[in-house]
């Protein structure tokens, strides 16, 4: 078996130096026990090539790999600890920084044309778009993102929990992505993260002759400390923006976006509407 991990993003130095740190660890384990890679591989049930590509650093190795080098080298749970670190790297950079992003903020502005936000997501929906992506990705590599989609949503355990703000247009509460199921399943997963105290969703409607979002998305995230940082498709070249001037337009458009959609009880009633038609 060589497939027992992911492959290093060629422009994640960061993610890169902790793979190789942690290959050195491992081979450094390996040789004190006088294991040869053939026989340390075989002990595991892994091949020789993988061994010296995780060694090398030039492969993340999957939480199992770890496990069981932790327990054939009696490392005592020194290898296996290194299981979060490996869990972080696999994720792509950007994921990661984002990630980190949502987990220091205090408050999450959303509006989203296309798909539903990434935190409201099932798995099975985050697959189906993964999988719809052009050139195909490898399976792989479509488990790796949806993992990573997954991973994000802790956001909704932390204490104290952050306030939460969803608009969502009407077109991706109908569009079957994945199929009926999958959309069925997703519409579900809105209706009780809505039911959160500090989650709100509201659906923009179709049949508005205004609507702010013309632009494309938006996302504002806000930290204690009164910073920010924002995003749109359709301003200032779609780059991320800590300006408080340019982040005043983007919260100014989401609060018209927001004016426009329907009522959080309205959203609901629309929502249960659509997962009966479903």
């Amino acid at each position: 078996m060589d497939d027992s991990g992911w492959d290093i993003d060629p422009d994640d130095e960061p993610g890169a130096a902790m793979v190789a740190t942690v290959g050195r660890q491992i081979k450094a384990w390996r040789e004190a026990a006088g294991m040869r890679a053939g026989e340390f591989g075989a002990a595991l049930g892994y091949g020789e090539n993988l061994v010296y590509k995780v060694e090398g650093g030039r492969r993340i190795p999957r939480p199992e790999f770890l496990d069981k080098a932790d327990e054939v080298l009696g490392a005592g749970g020194k290898l296996a600890i290194l299981k979060r670190e490996m869990e972080e790297a696999r994720y792509p950079k950007k994921v990661r920084d984002l990630a980190k992003l949502e987990a220091r903020s205090v408050e999450l502005l959303a509006y989203g044309n296309s798909s539903f936000h990434g935190l409201l997501q099932s798995a099975e929906y985050a697959r189906a778009l993964f999988a719809m992506r052009q050139p195909a990705y490898p399976q792989d590599e479509i488990e790796r993102g949806v993992a990573a989609r997954v991973a994000r949503q802790a956001i909704y355990e932390r204490t104290p929990a952050p306030t939460l703000g969803f608009v969502q247009e009407e077109v991706v509460l109908r569009r079957p992505l994945g199929g009926k199921m999958v959309l069925r399943r997703q519409l579900e997963r809105l209706l009780k993260i809505s039911e959160l105290r500090n989650v709100t969703i509201r659906v923009m409607p179709m049949d508005r002759e205004e609507h702010a979002g013309v632009d494309g998305e938006i996302q504002v995230l806000k930290f204690k400390h009164g910073t920010a940082v924002g995003r749109s498709e359709g301003a200032f070249g779609g780059r991320p923006v800590s300006d408080p001037k340019q982040l005043r337009i983007l919260e100014l458009r989401y609060g018209m976006i927001r004016a426009q959609a329907l009522t959080p009880r309205e959203s609901t009633a629309f929502i249960e509407r659509m997962l009966g038609e479903t």
